[in-house]
């Protein structure tokens, strides 16, 4: 494993050169206050506002039992991903790069290409929500250019890396959250918003599928929150680094979520076309500022895009060593595809968006349910760092209850899924209330630690073997 020596430099914004690698000590230069906002900021977009209006605007819940499900669904998700953020400060490696314990060196290239499909998406449905936002202020905006400008901007960011990210999310957080903090305010105080529409009413089936919407809002951050949390100091991050993440999520989702929630009952078919139509001219303002400031927060989801990519190109090509150029023209490549997607993908957005949630609810809980049994269970944290680098290292190169366990998590949830392509048996029988997610966590938990028992030798790290693991990596 051989590691760039870090450039020092007094410059406002530090070149990010550590990419994949572990951070060391001397380098971790995150602040726990720089990682709230982060996760918080990231939330502060319109994209979050689209989200929140679902539960008003296509499942027709009322504003009181929207909220409701919101704020279930985001508490209980980002318990889950604040758990995984608190790994990162221990190990010092982005998030799926050490599912490579879990699943093998070569098997854990699978979950970083899921994981990468899934930013990759989310960078491109930020481009068309942002373009919307632009497009209710200036109709006769050309779309394309706009979409590829916002791409431009957050790639530029993402070339830079965390450093960069880092700092401007600080700022802009404000920005934003005084520009959604007004809008609610306002809308709050007008009864044409507020009053309840005739055709409102609570269903089982709408609030909890607001409920799962909300969970996998949060575990989509899972695979990602330690590309971040490394940079916290070792010794003090993982509790730190838990609850920051835990609040700066949940605060600006169920935040953000709730005026989603106001703008969905004024206008179900154009949700962000409400604050301009409820609100004059500050609605405008806030939507040029939702679309500024998410052209920015887009470079967030990029890296996390580039750090699978790169994870994943280590693993297949034999021999590769990952160095800033590669980090650089990797994140180049990235951005102009993700733009493409969302250059040929505008059009039913709500749709498919609602789609693209629910199949990465049912892709991330086993991969979520095995990493967190691994991580606080089986190893409690303790893993050979050198080891994960090693093509034919002690964790292999393919783990059989890793991916197995996994196969019996998707396996279990097929039964319950409610998506628009499929519908389980179960279903039915339950109101279409969505538990798959549910069944999945749990069974995936059992099924790999049951699947661990069996085994002859423990995957608990052995001291012994680590000499070996050296040995190979060289």
């Amino acid at each position: 494993m051989t590691q760039e020596p870090p450039v020092v430099t007094k410059t406002f914004v530090r070149f990010e050169q550590q990419h994949i690698l572990p951070i060391p000590e001397t380098e971790r230069t995150g602040t726990n206050w720089s990682l709230f906002a982060i996760w918080f900021g990231l939330n502060l977009m319109p994209l979050t506002v689209v989200t929140g209006a679902v539960a008003s605007g296509s499942y027709g819940l009322p504003i009181g039992w929207s909220i409701v499900a919101i704020l279930a669904g985001n508490v209980i998700g980002a318990f889950g991903s604040a758990l995984h953020a608190s790994q990162g400060p221990h190990l010092g490696i982005p998030q799926m790069l050490q599912a490579r314990a879990q699943f093998g060196y070569l098997g854990a290239s699978l979950f970083a290409l899921i994981a990468f499909v899934m930013f990759m998406g989310f960078f491109a449905s930020i481009l068309l929500v942002a373009k919307d936002s632009l497009l209710a202020v200036f109709p006769d905006l050309n779309a394309s250019l706009a979409i590829i400008v916002f791409a431009a901007v957050g790639t530029i960011l993402c070339v830079f890396g965390y450093d960069m990210l880092r700092k401007m999310m600080v700022h802009i957080s404000i920005l934003i959250a005084i520009a959604v903090l007004l809008s609610m305010v306002m809308l709050w105080t007008r009864p044409e918003v507020t009053s309840q529409r005739a055709e409102a009413a609570f269903t089982f089936e709408g609030f909890f599928a607001m409920l799962a919407i909300g969970i996998v809002w949060q575990l989509a951050y899972a695979p990602y929150v330690s590309d971040y949390s490394r940079y916290l100091p070792k010794d003090t991050g993982p509790k730190a680094a838990f609850w920051t993440t835990y609040l700066g999520l949940v605060v600006s989702s169920v935040f953000v979520m709730t005026l989603g929630v106001l703008l969905g009952a004024a206008n179900p078919e154009n949700p962000l076309a409400a604050l301009g139509e409820h609100l004059g001219t500050v609605g405008l303002l806030v939507l040029i500022v939702f679309a500024v400031t998410s052209a920015l927060i887009n470079g967030v989801e990029l890296y996390s895009a580039v750090m699978n990519a790169l994870t994943a190109m280590q693993s297949g090509v034999r021999g590769m060593v990952i160095t800033s150029r590669t980090r650089v023209w990797t994140t180049i490549v990235c951005g102009a595809a993700a733009t493409l997607i969302a250059l040929l993908g505008q059009g039913d957005f709500m749709t498919m968006f609602e789609s693209f949630l629910t199949l990465l609810l049912y892709v991330l809980i086993p991969w979520s349910a095995i990493n967190l049994a691994d991580y606080f269970i089986v190893r409690k944290g303790d893993y050979d760092i050198e080891a994960l680098f090693a093509p034919n290292g002690k964790y292999g190169r393919w783990n059989a209850v890793g991916l197995g366990s996994y196969a019996i998590g998707l396996a279990a949830q097929v039964p319950f899924m409610v998506t628009p392509l499929f519908t389980g048996p179960l279903a039915a029988p339950l109101q279409y209330i969505d538990i798959a997610w549910l069944v999945g966590f749990v069974v995936t938990a059992i099924a790999y630690l049951l699947l661990l028992r069996t085994r002859r030798a423990e995957p608990a790290v052995d001291r012994a073997s680590s000499e070996r693991s050296r040995t190979a990596a060289h």
